[in-house]
């Protein structure tokens, strides 16, 4: 555990985990808790500060989510964002009721340079607004110290117990200024040092697996991916060849992926691995089967008894490793916030797991600082920034029933579209890039005659942190050379077409 530390209390917001993400992009260690954590454990991680997060509900309403008043008395330094501006407006004494004018998007704010919040900050700053309540009383003690034309108090502040709240979201990219209010929380108001270094992370991690594991056996659940191979590493490091990596090749994979994986576990790294060809037996289980739901956990359930009978052969496994990391965490639904989408390695594992443990050494974990741990870890640039890849594979990538011929198509159209990405330089400047082979299909025509054959999806974003994401807005020419590749060389395609939905409101993957 880091020395300092800030908490970020959760109600419900869907900004809740990049919060946390800025606050350690400002050198300070952050952790995510339930709005209802009790005082005691609040207290035995002493943290420097708190942030409320925001949140859906009304505070004035039956079911809202409310934490105990006494949390003002601890003296410790609060922020509340959004629903927390409000939180702190009805514990205190004040009044929250729904606004005559609902803001959301950017909007102009008027800050008072007097403010420790707001030092530095341009004096009209453009922030981003989403709430329909506002506060039409400030508690007692309060002084305003923002507004805008239609939100009489996007800021407040009690100086002497250091509370503060705004109605704006400064942890999103559309707050120009938003990263320095938050420094300005951490170093002005809460006094924090700034020690949160992914290095440091790294040292104590490996340092912590040593001690947690002693002399057992652990495995780990190796995909190739990202996550899954920093992991790998991470662990390797700590108990060397107590270690078993297994990749299991489930038929899901991209084409060459689990090739390209065994060579490089087999020669760059000194580990026990093991391949096992379970596409069969994947295939089997997921015939019939079209709700993505269904299909991860189906996926996920299968692994952990994969590993379970490759466990048994190699004798006693304590831990099994998995590349679990915050978003996973997040979107199957940790805390108040609402389900996205079970992710294998987090809500898809059955109730029974044969082992003592499992760990995930990155569950805290943004995918930036991931690939930062990668390279302090030596792994090869190649291996750290590859694209990002879900657990259940392609099996989420395909809409509808997963089969061996759906498998094999997608493979090859998602092949062609990751070698002219590349081909056109786009691979480091695009976040994440994929196929999906959608259950649509269309009348086309080909060679004279009519075909009636699936259409294909084309997915590429742009993102820091895998929280929001922007669509890649790649050039005409090169999307023009991508189609013809795909329906000139892939049989049973004749159309495709480009997302460019961003993140909200969709999710990255279809499924």
């Amino acid at each position: 555990m880091e020395k300092e530390i800030v908490l970020v209390l959760d109600f419900g917001g869907q900004y809740n985990q990049l919060i946390a993400r800025r606050v350690r992009e400002c050198g300070v260690y952050c952790e995510v808790l339930p709005y209802n954590t009790s005082l005691e454990r609040i207290r035995s991680l002493a943290p420097k500060g708190i942030i409320f997060t925001g949140g859906p509900a009304s505070v004035y309403a039956e079911d809202a989510p409310l934490c105990g008043k006494e949390i003002f008395d601890m003296g410790i330094p609060i922020l509340g964002i959004c629903y927390g501006i409000h939180l702190i407006t009805h514990l205190l004494g004040g009044r929250v009721t729904k606004a005559i004018v609902s803001e959301y998007g950017h909007k102009e704010v008027k800050v008072s340079s007097s403010s420790k919040l707001f030092k530095g900050i341009s004096d009209k700053s453009i922030c981003w607004m989403s709430h329909t309540d506002y506060i039409e009383a400030i508690p007692e003690g309060f002084e305003i110290t923002a507004s805008t034309d239609t939100c009489p108090v996007a800021a407040f502040e009690d100086k002497k117990r250091k509370l503060y709240g705004v109605q704006f979201h400064p942890e999103v990219v559309h707050t120009r200024e938003g990263t320095a209010i938050l420094k300005n929380f951490l170093y002005e108001v809460c006094g924090c040092s700034g020690e949160w270094k992914v290095s440091r992370f790294t040292e104590q991690t490996i340092a912590s697996l040593r001690e947690k594991i002693g002399d057992k056996k652990v495995l780990c659940a190796l995909s190739g991916g990202v996550d899954s191979s920093v992991s790998a590493v991470l662990v390797s490091k700590a108990v060397g060849k107590q270690l078993t990596c297994i990749l299991v090749d489930h038929g899901l994979l991209r084409k060459n992926e689990a090739d390209e994986v065994e060579e490089v576990f087999t020669r760059q790294y000194d580990v026990n691995f093991i391949r096992v060809n379970a596409q069969e037996r994947f295939y089997g289980r997921l015939a019939g089967i079209t709700d993505p739901e269904q299909k991860r956990k189906i996926i996920g359930e299968e692994f952990i008894r994969v590993f379970e009978e490759e466990a048994k052969k190699i004798g006693k496994v304590d831990y099994l490793v998995q590349g679990t990391i915050y978003p996973d965490v997040i979107e199957s639904g940790l805390g108040n916030s609402a389900v996205i989408k079970s992710h294998h390695n987090v809500g898809g594992l059955p109730e029974h797991v044969d082992f003592k443990e499992i760990i995930e050494p990155l569950r805290n974990l943004f995918k930036d600082e991931v690939r930062k741990v990668g390279l302090e870890l030596g792994m090869p640039e190649k291996m750290v920034y590859r694209q990002p890849f879900p657990g259940p594979g392609l099996g989420i990538r395909i809409i509808g029933e997963v089969t061996p011929d759906k498998v094999k198509l997608l493979q090859e159209v998602d092949y062609i579209f990751r070698q002219e990405i590349a081909s056109a330089g786009l691979d480091k400047a695009i976040s994440q890039y994929f196929a999906i082979l959608t259950n649509l299909r269309s009348v086309g025509v080909m060679g004279d005659e009519r075909t009636y054959d699936y259409t294909i999806a084309l997915r590429a974003v742009t993102t820091t942190d895998f929280m929001t994401a922007e669509y890649a807005q790649i050039p005409w020419e090169v999307l023009s050379r991508i189609s013809n590749r795909i329906v000139n060389e892939v049989k049973k395609v004749n159309r495709i077409c480009y997302d460019i939905t961003s993140k909200p409101p969709a999710t990255i993957e279809w499924e």
